[in-house]
């Protein structure tokens, strides 16, 4: 089924399809290639994979679709060389996001990447003076700005139920302890993160939506922010229990704390507090937290609190408020039907890359976003490394923050929430 902006636009494949390469053929990449083989107006004309196998079940994954065969590249800088493609989504290792992002955006390509910190404040900055210098867009893919409750959010902040915004908190809070200590049998890009750095190393699938709550490259902007790590047992207790003993890794030093606690203060005052919990036995979460002078939200309990709906001192289900603030593209999404993985915000994340390129206009997470998320894990390392001491957060826009505006009118639109733009649902 085509989404609303696909309709009336084409019908069948043709010229005016979308041509996107896929580079990293992974889980997550192949279960990415497999979204975008759903959708009618996209074609996916190559992809790329270092390991053969992967390679040869990307490939295999176009022709099991019924679409024309992809041709299939080991050295993703022959896929780039082609004058035949759109954009690319990269969803390889994740010290490598960035490097790919900055060559698609010099040989033409839009670049859509999967998430992840960076390895340097340097490719961040490359990545925003490529995306400048070529007209490209680097959108960095957080399915999770899209999720329905972040979305409902979204429309709360923006309809100040929760007053003046003042304190947000947010993680990401997964065991992953059999994915890192076996990353290299499995291939896992994890597990050198783990070995060698510490710091958040996964900071955006919390700090994303917060952003946006707060408006943070476009009249705010993330100043500084203080991080310390706690020490490392939990792969280590693993490797025991699962390996054994005698196992090299029951021994193994690994780098990476337990957890990881990140405060950031905000230019109009407002602060964060990011944790990263994945090396120990806990539940899925990524402790959200939105709070203002009116009320908050709490994601663990689903609970609300609102100052002058809600009774004294006492929690209400946020189910009802999901309800009455749901935004007009989860309204929309409903009606026609949810698809795709992660409860569908993938497709709606595809989608609204897809449409920036459809239209030629910036994404609804732009380059200036993309480096300021990334660079959380490059600054948390160096704060930790001093002990916690505040560092500066590099402001990527140049001073352009001050007075950005909006940005380019959309339904994916994650700056403001456009009415208009949705004629069969109201807010």
């Amino acid at each position: 089924m085509l989404s609303n902006e696909a309709m009336g636009r084409r019908e069948t494949f043709g010229e005016d399809a979308i041509r996107l390469g896929v580079i990293g053929l992974g889980s997550r990449g192949r279960a990415l290639l497999g979204r975008l083989l759903k959708m009618e107006d996209i074609i996916v004309p190559a992809v790329c994979d270092l390991y053969e196998d992967r390679l040869h079940l990307g490939m295999e994954s176009v022709i099991a679709a019924g679409r024309e065969k992809a041709e299939g590249y080991k050295d993703y800088q022959e896929l780039l060389a082609r004058d035949d493609l759109d954009g690319v989504i990269i969803s390889s290792s994740i010290v490598s996001h960035a490097q790919l992002a900055i060559a698609a955006m010099k040989a033409g390509k839009h670049a859509g990447i999967e998430v992840g910190g960076a390895a340097s404040l340097e490719e961040c900055w490359e990545l925003v003076r490529t995306s400048e210098s070529s007209g490209k867009s680097c959108m960095i893919l957080s399915n999770c700005n899209f999720g329905r409750n972040e979305m409902a959010l979204l429309n709360m902040v923006k309809k100040e139920l929760f007053g003046e915004m003042i304190h947000c908190q947010c993680g990401y809070e997964h065991d992953l302890r059999r994915q890192v200590v076996m990353g290299e049998e499995n291939k896992h890009n994890r597990f050198a993160l783990y070995s060698y750095r510490n710091g958040d190393n996964y900071p955006t699938h919390g700090l994303g939506p917060v952003a946006k709550y707060l408006n943070i490259n476009r009249g705010n902007r993330f100043l500084t922010l203080s991080s310390m790590s706690s020490k490392s047992r939990g792969l280590r207790d693993w490797a025991t229990q699962h390996l054994g003993k005698e196992h090299p890794l029951a021994h193994r030093e690994f780098a990476q704390g337990d957890i990881v606690t990140t405060m950031i203060k905000c230019a109009n005052g407002e602060t964060i507090l990011l944790t990263l919990d994945t090396t120990l036995p806990r539940p899925y979460s990524r402790a959200g937290r939105v709070q203002g002078t009116k009320g908050l939200w709490m994601e663990d309990n689903q609970s609300i609190h609102i100052e002058g709906r809600s009774d004294n001192h006492t929690w209400e289900s946020f189910e009802k408020y999901r309800e009455e603030y749901d935004h007009p593209l989860w309204k929309e999404y409903v009606q026609e039907g949810i698809r795709g993985g992660h409860d569908g915000t993938d497709y709606l994340c595809m989608r609204a890359f897809i449409e920036s390129i459809a239209r030629n206009i910036a994404p609804p997470i732009d380059v200036y976003d993309t480096a300021s998320w990334m660079a959380v894990t490059v600054l948390t390392e160096q704060s930790i490394a001093l002990g916690g001491h505040p560092v500066s957060f590099p402001d990527f826009t140049n001073g352009r923050w001050i007075d950005r505006n909006p940005g380019p009118k959309s339904k994916y639109s994650l700056n403001e929430i456009d009415e208009s733009l949705f004629e069969n649902f109201t807010m």
